[in-house]
């Protein structure tokens, strides 16, 4: 039974949603990333084995979309439960216990890895930017500050979702009651 006075704030559930919701559909957009690689892939196995024609392109786009997908898809990850826990001991613990080892997980380690990863990665794309690098894998070259950009990205995209995971954390280790269960992914 659920008291008056453990029922989450109009507030806080508000913030929740808007946060949960930015995190769907940006993890939504970024999902379209999959369709330009599968079709690159496709076009170079088919120029390679059946025309003898190899691309300098399609190895290059392949691995920025590739690593692209799956970095900024980690805050989508993030909010859906499927990152990597170990589910042999976090289903033993108590919702409490759960929502405290979370909520201590999110501020001494999430956050503060994050910024520092925001920090480097952005300090790196930057100087990409200034001096117009580009990549030597391949005679084709491209540039590389857009792809060196998904990594600042990225981390914000995962800070802006951690606040909403830290909210629910604290909430479960306040009250014991799940404002979210997430579903066990398999793999």
């Amino acid at each position: 039974m659920v008291k008056i006075t453990d029922r989450p704030s109009p507030a806080l559930l508000t913030a929740i949603r808007l946060i949960d919701g930015f995190t769907d559909r940006t993890g939504t957009i970024i999902s379209w990333l999959s369709l330009p690689l599968v079709l690159g892939v496709a076009y170079e196995v088919a120029a390679r084995y059946l025309f003898n024609a190899p691309t300098v392109w399609v190895y290059d786009m392949t691995y920025m979309l590739y690593g692209s997908l799956f970095m900024l898809g980690a805050a989508y990850a993030l909010h859906k439960g499927a990152h990597i826990r170990t589910d042999f001991f976090w289903e033993k613990f108590s919702i409490r216990r759960r929502g405290w080892i979370d909520s201590i997980s999110y501020v001494v380690f999430f956050f503060p890895s994050l910024i520092m990863l925001l920090l480097i990665s952005w300090n790196e794309f930057h100087y990409a930017f200034q001096i117009n690098e580009t990549s030597d894998q391949t005679p084709w070259r491209p540039v590389l500050w857009p792809f060196k950009f998904v990594v600042p990205a990225a981390c914000l995209l995962l800070l802006i979702q951690g606040v909403s995971e830290l909210i629910k954390s604290i909430y479960m280790a306040r009250t014991g009651i799940e404002l979210e269960h997430k579903e066990k992914v398999e793999v």
